[in-house]
Order: structure tokens, then C-alpha cells, then sequence
């Protein structure tokens, strides 16, 4: 984590990234946290991290368009099953459920789901990009302003 930190608000932008595919498991928001707390922009660190994680999301959504699930499980340890188990939801609410790949379990696979079910690219990319930028922002605004602003609401 503390290489991702060294490297500013590009170490921010590979963390979010990564995060938001199968590759390395963890939250982005210890690195935006450390970033915030040393000073960077608010504005600017809430940019990066979002499209980053937008970014590696669409590359998920991708992966599971092209559908080669030999590779899928092998890569990235998804069954086909767990995929499968999104298809009634998806087919009920479609590309609005991109808004919720940010969520830390089920995101990633969900936005896989979203690719094999072959959704709607524009609409899931526009949904996942305002779902990644509504977490950021939360996120951001708690670490600058403390946990003072859960008291407020």
C-alpha cells in the first residue's frame, strides 16, 4: 500500500483500478484516506479514484462480454454459476444495476454479469460512472471531514 501512496494521485488511479477488477482484493479508500489526510485535493483525488475504479469496472464489464469462461475461472476464480445467479435481477432492472458494482462484495461480478448478459455498453457505463463517483464522494467527504459528518445526518 505504501508503494500506491509514494506514487500519488497515479498510485491512487492503479489502486482504484485494480480494485475494480479481480486482480488485488482490497478498498481503495485507505489509499484515497492516506492521500486526503496528506493534503491532496479533494476534488482532484475524488476525479482519479473514480475514474480509475470507472475505468477497471468497464474492463470487468468487458471481460464478461467476451465470455471465454475457461479463462474467466481460471484468471479470475469465477464460476459461470455466480454469474448466472445475477441474470433474473438483470433482466428486471438492466443497466441501472451498474450503479451498484461499487458495492465491496458482488461489484466486480456484477459488473462481469452485466458484460455476459451483454447490457447495454452506454447505459452501464454511464450507471457504473455515477455509482463509482457517488462512493468516492461519500467516501472523501467522511475521511476530510471526519466521522463528525455521520453525526450530522
Amino acid at each position: 500500500m505504501e508503494y500506491f501512496t509514494d506514487l500519488g494521485y497515479l498510485g491512487l488511479f492503479i489502486s482504484c483500478f485494480l480494485a475494480a477488477t479481480f486482480i488485488i482484493p482490497f478498498s481503495p479508500e485507505v489509499i484515497l484516506g492516506i492521500l486526503i489526510v496528506k493534503g491532496f485535493s479533494l476534488p482532484v483525488t475524488i476525479f482519479v479514484a473514480t475514474i480509475g475504479n470507472w475505468l477497471g469496472g468497464m474492463t470487468s464489464y468487458f471481460v464478461g462480454r467476451i465470455g471465454d469462461w475457461k479463462k474467466i475461472e481460471k484468471y479470475f476464480k469465477i464460476k459461470k454459476e455466480k454469474v448466472l445467479a445475477f441474470k433474473i435481477k438483470i433482466d428486471k432492472w438492466g443497466s441501472i444495476l451498474a450503479f451498484f458494482t461499487w458495492f465491496p462484495l458482488g461489484g466486480d461480478i456484477l459488473a462481469l454479469s452485466l458484460g455476459f448478459f451483454k447490457v447495454d455498453s452506454y447505459r452501464v457505463a454511464l450507471w457504473m460512472l455515477i455509482g463509482k463517483f457517488f462512493r468516492f464522494v461519500v467516501s472523501a467527504l467522511i475521511i476530510y471531514y471526519g466521522f463528525d459528518l455521520i453525526k450530522f445526518w
